[in-house]
């Protein structure tokens, strides 16, 4: 058996070579002739999974160690009898951290609470309801819209699109990409979308690039129907809208759903993916030696400090988003590079917080968001 690896997808060496000849290869040089006499790849975003690809080929299965599929084209694998799998949920946990940091950033920045503060969230998955979670501990009232959930469970706690519009003073996208249809997000923040915002809001998109039409959001910020905006997803990565990127409040190279334990947590459902497919044997492996960061101990003084402002201080201690601005601005020629040299980021689950002068609630709330607390 013989098994096509990208070789930015980390922890994997050692899994399959007991049972596979094992290529790794980065995404670019994965090409049809490459794939013609392998039997599976593991793959990322960056390789399109299609017939150019995989015709003639002897691929009978695809997992890709990401939440996201739209690279995979399902309806030729359909065809062609190719098995393939995603890997969904996997980097929720690191997109939520990523908005709480975007979230203490943008509050800082501009000077206004949390606490109060409306907050719409458009697609209410895996990330979707981690990111509501961490809201709500921050003291803000949450909007959810979900279509496709609102169809299958009833409307629940979902509102309309047009409510999260004129509601919301910070709205956040985490949609798949749908191309066509009765879901279709392919350029769902459009003008139309932009001109209905009624709260000037913060717009923040860390789902996919298309989602947002860049145009339309150049012209929503430049006539201020938005207050501003946090990008880490661009249309026509890596060469991203330089004009853009100057005018957003927060830009990253996408990267938010780079933690280390999100990419461990890919790795993993995809190695055991291929066990269960081709009968390995190794249906729970999971990675090991996952780097940790300098420190996972954090100490903070809760006297005279709200429960917010120890939140927003914990969850910068762990990720300080402005570092990934600051370097996508300084070089936005090496978006891909600075992808695939991506510096070590854990999650607040590896964090340990000391509060001095603590309060029940602030506990609670360092608590809900995952940090292991004294």
């Amino acid at each position: 058996m013989k098994i096509i690896i990208d070789d930015k997808i980390p922890y994997i060496k050692g899994a399959l070579e007991p049972f596979a000849e094992v290529v790794n290869l980065p995404g670019s040089q994965t090409t049809s002739e490459v794939v013609k006499d392998a039997d599976a790849l593991i793959t990322r975003t960056r390789t399109k999974c299609n017939r150019q690809l995989l015709e003639g080929s002897n691929v009978k299965f695809i997992a890709t160690a990401t939440i996201g599929f739209d690279h995979i084209d399902t309806e030729y694998c359909r065809e062609a009898g190719i098995e393939w799998t995603n890997a969904p949920g996997c980097n929720s946990g690191s997109v939520e951290q990523y908005i709480a940091s975007a979230l203490a950033v943008l509050s800082e920045k501009h000077h206004f609470a949390l606490s109060g503060k409306t907050i719409g969230i458009v697609g209410v998955g895996n990330v979707g309801k981690k990111v509501a979670r961490i809201a709500k501990a921050y003291g803000m009232k949450v909007l959810l819209n979900d279509p496709p959930r609102e169809r299958a469970e009833g409307k629940g706690a979902f509102v309309s699109l047009s409510e999260i519009l004129e509601q919301s003073d910070i709205i956040t996208l985490h949609v798949p990409l749908n191309m066509t249809g009765e879901d279709k997000t392919f350029h769902l923040a459009n003008d139309a979308f932009f001109a209905k915002a009624g709260k000037k809001p913060f717009v923040i998109n860390s789902c996919r690039g298309e989602v947002v039409e860049t145009e339309a959001l150049k012209n929503a910020l430049n006539t201020n129907q938005i207050a501003g905006a946090v990008i880490d997803c661009w249309e026509n990565e890596p060469d991203i809208d330089r004009e853009l990127l100057e005018m957003v409040d927060i830009a990253t190279p996408h990267i938010a759903g780079y933690s280390k334990d999100g990419k461990a947590n890919g790795t993993s459902m995809s190695v055991q993916a291929i066990s269960r497919f081709f009968g390995l044997g190794i249906d729970n492996w999971t990675c090991k030696n996952v780097e940790l960061p300098a420190s996972t101990e954090i100490t903070i003084d809760e006297i005279e400090k709200s429960t917010e402002e120890i939140l927003k201080e914990a969850v910068l201690e762990t990720y300080d988003i402005r570092e990934d601005d600051e370097r996508l601005r300084l070089s936005p020629e090496s978006f891909e590079k600075q992808r695939g040299d991506y510096p070590v980021r854990r999650e607040f689950p590896v964090y340990h917080i000391t509060l001095l002068n603590s309060s029940p609630e602030t506990m609670k709330q360092l608590k809900t968001f995952g940090f292991k607390t004294t």
